[in-house]
């Protein structure tokens, strides 16, 4: 008879592992089941169903991984948040991890989403925790979002944590539309800036230089820079082209690494008005993303490790490191979190400490991550309204300094004939 490794949940919410023996998977389930156990993994280890079942999937594993690394099979975010919401509840509604998989693929919206779920329902079948099957894909699944899934299942509450990131998924999706539904308006304007001057230079100047050159009069040193911008444009506008992609990918491979991300980052965190929407941005997905996992009865020390893999921002998590440190020695969390001012204010440290020693840490700190949320979506808007105004007198003064350029030595040249 085939024997079984299971990895389950016992009744009081402590992970269980062990061996049965059943004439198959059902059997095996319904015996799990009867000894009062809800199912995280069941594997085969009879060694014909090993050899039969483990070479074939890997090999379609490492091409689908292969193709998502190539952007051409990628689950859509969309498909992620509603993966992540319906487990949640059929795990809920008591249905085994496995055979919940099992409805999750073949319910899938996309190609994509049914393969990416049909990989990790393998892994699990073949022994893996959930958490280490979705750590095979870091192209789908957040370090965060793993990490956070591995504290349910150490747990015992995978369910209601999976519930938790599906609600922090739909906020942040929220927010991160309402920082670039605020950043287009600008970026529009400033592309079609760069638009009108390149055609200016490019297409219009020209004119102009024959008929000044026809002249034969001494042009305006406004003018003479103008013409001149517009033949370097034209004859080395290609090489310019190529030179700025490179330039681009050598600042992008430089941000990519260790040092230049850090260096970036800290660049950011300075700069007068970018760096506070950061800092607040930052701020409010960790006391989300706290608040969130406190809620759902992750202890505090593993709580804060996650959470701060939310963060984003490599210096401010260095700096919420050092806090983990002094709490994990049986410091206060509000103390702790004191020497994070580019995070915290005093008065945000002052309710987290009020909350802490009432003991609503969690609805607090949600309470904080909504408040400046409001408060980061105000600020953004102020921004805007005041950066369309300044893109708009760029584009004048631009187009003005050429338009002026181009006219003073007609005015030059009407001189000369009077």
């Amino acid at each position: 008879m085939p024997l079984f490794n299971y990895k389950a949940i016992q009744g009081n919410g402590a992970v269980a592992q062990g061996q049965l023996e059943a004439a198959g998977r059902a059997e095996a389930f319904r015996q799990m089941e009867g000894l009062g156990l809800r199912p995280i993994s069941l594997a085969e280890l009879s060694p014909g169903a090993v050899a039969r079942k483990r070479p074939a999937p890997e090999g379609g594993r490492t091409w689908r991984r292969f193709l998502m690394r190539l952007g051409r099979d990628k689950v859509a975010a969309r498909d992620l948040e509603n993966f992540t919401r319906l487990l949640s509840s059929l795990l809920a509604a008591g249905v085994p991890l496995s055979r919940a998989l099992v409805i999750l693929y073949k319910e899938a919206s996309s190609p994509a989403a049914a393969a990416q779920w049909k990989e990790i329902h393998d892994l699990v079948v073949d022994g893996l925790s959930l958490a280490e099957a979705m750590a095979r894909a870091p192209e789908t699944f957040p370090r965060v979002y793993i990490a956070m899934v591995q504290a349910g299942e150490t747990g015992g509450f995978l369910d209601l944590v999976l519930a938790q990131i599906a609600d922090f998924q739909a906020r942040e999706k929220e927010l991160r539309g309402k920082v670039l539904t605020a950043m287009l308006y600008p970026a529009v304007l400033f592309v079609l800036a760069i638009a009108v001057v390149i055609f200016l230079l490019v297409f219009f100047i020209p004119k102009f230089q024959a008929m000044f050159s026809s002249s034969g009069n001494t042009l305006p040193a406004l003018t003479e820079m103008i013409i001149a911008l517009s033949h370097g444009l034209r004859a080395y506008g290609l090489i310019l082209l190529i030179g700025l992609a490179g330039l681009g990918y050598s600042l992008r491979t430089w941000a990519t690494s260790e040092g230049g991300r850090r260096t970036w980052e800290g660049f950011i965190l300075r700069a007068p008005v970018v760096g506070p929407l950061v800092a607040q941005f930052a701020m409010a997905r960790f006391c989300r993303m706290l608040g969130t996992l406190l809620g759902a009865g992750v202890n505090l020390v593993q709580a804060l490790n996650v959470a701060r893999k939310s963060i984003g921002n490599q210096i401010l998590v260095d700096a919420v490191a050092d806090s983990i440190t002094r709490v994990s020695e049986g410091g206060q969390l509000g103390q702790s979190l004191a020497n994070c001012r580019a995070l915290f204010s005093g008065s945000t440290l002052e309710m987290i400490s009020v909350a802490e020693e009432s003991g609503r840490l969690d609805t607090e700190l949600v309470r904080i991550a909504t408040v400046t949320e409001g408060d980061l979506d105000r600020n953004l808007k102020t921004g805007v309204a005041l950066l369309e105004p300044l893109m708009l007198f760029l584009i004048a003064g631009f187009i003005g300094t050429i338009f002026i350029g181009m006219v003073l030595p007609i005015f030059t040249m009407q001189q000369n004939i009077k």
